[in-house]
């Protein structure tokens, strides 16, 4: 097979931190080369490395080879952060399909290949739309369009399936697969090892930045029933009801008039009790856990909080209402200042919110992230320097610190390795049973779900359409 790209005993030095230490990766065409390992291994240093991107005042030492400038296209994690939100799409793709010359109507014509070529349905829709009418697959398609406008010959695909429902994994899976079968190496950055051993041909295991292991995905990875799944939990009664939404009606504007996203629902969570909510991608969990969490001003109905109506807007709630309900993204990148340290924003939620002194917010914010097993070393550091993993380790320890009623979690273990997410399902279920924390989880993860929920609740289109044990 032609290799097209090829790292060479890479290693990169940042703030004093080893971040890669004699990382080599070869990338062929055609192939799918897996990398991966735990949060903060150095995966996404890798797969950036080939583009020729390092960290801010890196020392960088190793070869990374490419066969010219823009072979290398980068599918990131959260890809709304590379899209201009004033843009519409087909502003955004002409653009760069009108790189290469040509009359408007070839230029319309490469743009329409490349979004096929990325399986987006119904392309001439998606050219009107802004990206954040866009869902989180469509708009990682559209940054692999553009990718692919370049003449990329090696596609870096960075945790591509994170909170992705299991139709759109599958689509997902299908549509680097199509790449691969016509001669585009993929470099996948992945913690779903079902994906990696649908997809892969050879895996690279790192660990603290270094190569552990290498090979064919079989004898890597082993079966796949060797891997331990979490049990199913028996529920735990619930107490009084914490939160309540009643007949919530929920949407969002687009230049065409507003498009209706939740319809009528109804749902409570008690006192200790962890309810789940599953459904496909779009069908509108995002949306109710903002409109929860006073993230979502436009919708209608009740929401109620020890049975005392909540205002529609967080600017209107109270500070000790802001702290009752809070909210993880699961962006969390997004939610992170990246000019300021992560300490320093973790605390201020208890400075803020509970009214406490900087001294004491910053010893109880190092405690709560060294409880998710993030030590003092990341948390001092800038948001920029943290893996996706340790970021949200970060902003789980934040929404603690509120010490609230009820924490709603937006796929907050979908980017975490197999052991860290087993660790922060641990710490939720404790603090579920032992500080009488209502829980909402939003999650594609059905094992997560049984292991963590005492109840589940199924949106399909915007409406409950089923609730029930886990």
């Amino acid at each position: 097979m032609t290799t097209v790209a090829e790292v060479r005993d890479l290693r990169v030095e940042t703030g004093g931190r080893t971040v890669l230490d004699g990382v080599s990766l070869t990338a062929r065409a055609g192939r799918v080369t897996a990398v991966i390992g735990p949060s903060g291994s150095g995966k996404t240093t890798t797969g950036l490395a080939l583009l020729g991107e390092y960290p801010p005042g890196a020392r960088v030492e190793g070869a990374v080879l490419t066969e010219r400038a823009g072979a290398v296209g980068y599918v990131p994690q959260h890809p709304a952060a590379v899209l201009n939100p004033a843009r519409r799409v087909g502003a955004l793709l002409g653009d760069v399909a009108a790189r290469r010359g040509g009359g408007r109507r070839e230029v319309r014509r490469r743009v329409i290949e490349a979004l096929e070529l990325a399986r987006l349905p119904d392309p001439a829709q998606t050219l009107r739309r802004f990206p954040h009418q866009l869902s989180g697959g469509q708009q990682q398609r559209v940054v692999l369009a553009q990718a692919l406008l370049l003449g990329a010959r090696v596609i870096v695909a960075d945790e591509p399936t994170t909170g992705q429902d299991a139709l759109t994994k599958q689509a997902v899976v299908a549509e680097l697969a199509a790449l691969a079968g016509r001669g585009i190496a993929v470099v996948l950055l992945s913690h779903d090892l079902d994906v990696v051993r649908r997809l892969a041909d050879e895996v690279v295991v790192l660990r603290a930045g270094r190569v552990v292991e290498r090979g064919p995905v079989s004898a890597v990875l082993g079966d796949p029933g060797q891997e331990r799944s979490a049990a199913p939990r028996a529920p735990r009664p619930a107490g009084p009801v914490v939160l309540e939404a009643r007949a919530l009606t929920a949407g969002h504007r687009t230049a065409r008039g507003t498009v209706g996203v939740l319809h009528d629902v109804a749902l409570s969570v008690g006192s200790g009790e962890c309810l789940a909510l599953v459904g496909r991608s779009g069908s509108g969990k995002t949306t109710l856990g903002r409109c929860l969490a006073g993230l979502h001003a436009g919708h209608r109905g009740e929401i109620l909080l020890d049975g005392e109506p909540l205002p529609k807007s967080l600017r209107a709630r109270s500070r000790s209402q802001l702290a009752a309900v809070q909210y993880v993204f699961q962006d969390a990148k997004a939610a992170f200042d990246e000019h300021r340290p992560v300490l320093d924003q973790v605390a201020r939620t208890a400075v803020r919110l509970r009214g406490a002194d900087v001294r004491g917010a910053r010893a109880e914010a190092v405690r709560a992230m060294e409880a998710l097993g993030l030590g003092a070393g990341p948390a001092g550091r800038r948001p920029g320097q943290l893996s996706g993993g340790e970021l949200q380790r970060a902003a789980l320890a934040r929404a603690l610190l509120a010490r609230p009623r009820v924490l709603v979690c937006d796929e907050i273990t979908s980017g975490l390795d197999h052991a860290t997410r087993g660790a922060v399902l641990e710490l939720l279920g404790g603090l579920r049973e032992h500080k009488d924390l209502a829980l909402v989880f939003i999650t594609h993860d059905l094992t997560a779900a049984a292991a963590l929920a005492d109840r589940t609740a199924v949106l399909e289109a915007g409406r409950l359409v089923g609730t029930g044990g886990p």
